[in-house]
């Protein structure tokens, strides 16, 4: 017995000393009051915590260091100016707007260190300002860019209505934030939807309440003045509630209901007004039965947090960490040119649902997930309609008229 505590003891100490070599700075950089950033970074730290139990990377703890860009773009590049100067982060990892990941680009190319990033649509904007490679293979970009998502809408509905004779759609209305996340959802659903005329695509911008709006009146006149087969809006998750309401109120009831929300609230299921409401998403709770890594992800969540994640942003974090942990291993090192050559071979079985690796977009040379999926809350759950192969439910049409 004493053999064996002495072991044991000798095995603590090693182990002690090698996390004592010192640890892996990662900067995470979210908009902390939105449920993206707030759920983002929560499972970013989770998958921090997860990894350190399992040894850690080439002996090395990982730290998170958690900043707020509070979706602007000052802010965002005063945060990276901090993390690399002050926290000496030796990698990047976050993001969700576009118009604050547009601020912190100038900064990202100046320290020239390896950047994760989970959110960021606006191809319009961010990736012009990234430019090509090689002045931009340091950012891996894990969200799909507005093409990428308009590209994958556009063939789930032509495959809906052929699926589902019932449902017809020939005139789209967008309500979108007036920031550079709405603006680049209008230029995006313009030349999807509207260059074959296919469909009659209207639209009109609201102030969001995630910076102060709230009043959706105008938007909503316009949409149903317009009379859409499909109103789809382009907001954030303090939108979805308000802009039920008042379209409750105006009785304002269209064949399909869509939010494209990066993240929902919430308990917003639980809701009467998110009945047979539709999204688009990479992820809902109905993978967790068939996907083992979303539903190990799900019960760590929810057993360290006690909520529910509520965004797909929360996996996007999760796996974002493990990619970059991976990454260091295969690398040796977290320097920059060593670091891009690992990430390239990537090829992660994701909590989403799919195996994300890194290919060229339009711009840009690393571009993971180019794909999303459309869902639909029925019985308060996500249940996704469309690709058919990961189907959990049929779709209920049309939205509900207003009592």
């Amino acid at each position: 017995m004493k053999k064996t505590s002495m072991v044991l003891a000798a095995l603590l100490l090693l182990v002690g000393g090698v996390f004592a070599q010192g640890t892996i700075k990662i900067g995470g950089i979210w908009m902390l009051a939105d449920i993206t950033g707030n759920q983002g970074s929560k499972a970013a730290q989770l998958a921090v915590e997860e990894i350190n139990a399992a040894g850690g990377v080439l002996g090395k703890k990982l730290e998170l260091v958690v900043a707020d860009d509070e979706g602007k773009a000052d802010k965002a590049a005063a945060q990276v100016e901090k993390l690399a100067t002050v926290d000496k982060v030796e990698v990047f990892l976050g993001g969700m707007a576009s118009g604050a990941e547009l601020g912190k680009i100038p900064a990202f190319k100046k320290y020239n260190r390896v950047v994760m990033s989970t959110g960021a649509a606006g191809s319009a904007t961010v990736e012009k300002a990234l430019g090509p490679s090689p002045e931009s293979d340091f950012y891996f970009h894990l969200h799909p860019w507005d093409y990428n998502q308009g590209a994958s809408y556009a063939e789930g509905w032509d495959a809906i209505q052929k699926q589902y004779p019932n449902i017809q759609i020939k005139k789209i209305f967008l309500a979108y934030e007036e920031g550079a996340f709405g603006k680049s959802s209008w230029d995006a659903t313009k030349i999807l939807f509207g260059s074959q005329s296919r469909y009659t695509v209207d639209g009109a911008p609201f102030k969001s309440a995630a910076f102060g709006g709230g009043d959706y009146t105008a938007v909503l006149e316009a949409a149903k003045d317009f009379k859409p087969d499909l109103f789809l809006w382009a907001g954030y998750d303090a939108d979805a509630l308000p802009l039920l309401e008042q379209s409750k109120a105006m009785k304002f009831s269209p064949g399909i209901y869509l939010g494209a929300p990066p993240g929902w609230p919430i308990g917003f299921g639980s809701s009467k007004l998110s009945k047979n409401v539709m999204l688009y998403g990479m992820w809902s709770t109905a993978l967790n039965d068939t996907n083992a890594q979303s539903k190990k992800f799900y019960n760590a969540y929810v057993k360290k947090f006690r909520e529910e994640p509520a965004t797909y942003f929360a996996l996007l974090a999760y796996d974002a960490v493990y990619i970059l942990a991976d990454g260091i291993k295969r690398a040796g090192t977290t320097e920059t040119a060593a670091l891009v050559k690992a990430l390239e071979q990537t090829k992660y079985a994701s909590a989403l649902g799919e195996t994300i690796t890194f290919k060229p977009s339009n711009i840009i040379k690393h571009q993971g997930i180019t794909r999303q999926k459309i869902l639909q809350w029925q019985d308060g759950f996500q249940e996704i309609i469309w690709p058919f192969e990961a189907a959990t439910a049929d779709p209920v049409y049309p939205f509900p008229l207003w009592k």
